[in-house]
């Protein structure tokens, strides 16, 4: 076996340009979602909603971080969040707020936003935050038809004016 003298090693991981691009990618998605929690926090001061009670911090990490997935659309999570804050107010008003209807609420939110097209992983939170902290209707107002016109808007311009991509790949 012939030993090549002189044979630079390979570069290390971090310092290929594939490495390099993954590294701002994944520090612009940061600093978005950053600036994202930040007007949420505000908001949810001036709202008087606790930040943990609105639930978009998941949905951020998805839009922002995974542009192109499906659940990413507007239409996912836009509708996703309304659909599924819908079902967890219906088993609420129906049933009471105890942990079995938040666990029903939380499965019959899947299957709704399953059989919409309206499917967001993120909104899985929205039955459970209604049922347990026995939320009103007008939680589905505001933070929830709000924050996810907001968020759109928000991964809209972050997007297409910070990364130079195009997003949504569809609204509906």
């Amino acid at each position: 076996m012939a030993v090549i003298e002189n044979q630079r090693p390979e570069p290390s991981a971090f310092r290929s340009a594939a490495s390099k691009q993954r590294l701002v990618a994944g520090s612009v998605a940061g600093l978005g979602a950053a600036i994202a929690i930040g007007v949420m926090e505000f908001l949810s001061a001036e709202l008087n909603y606790p930040l943990a009670v609105i639930p978009f911090a998941t949905s951020i990490v998805l839009v922002i971080g995974s542009p192109d997935a499906i659940p990413a659309q507007p239409r996912a999570l836009i509708g996703g969040h309304l659909v599924s804050t819908v079902v967890g107010l219906m088993v609420l008003a129906a049933l009471g707020a105890h942990p079995w209807t938040a666990a029903l609420a939380v499965g019959l939110a899947v299957l709704a936003m399953f059989l919409t097209g309206t499917f967001h992983p993120p909104a899985g939170i929205n039955p459970l935050l209604v049922v347990s902290a026995n939320l009103s209707w007008t939680f589905i107002v505001a933070p929830v038809f709000a924050g996810a016109i907001l968020l759109t808007a928000f991964a809209y311009v972050w997007h297409r004016w910070v990364r130079r991509e195009p997003w949504p790949q569809r609204w509906l």
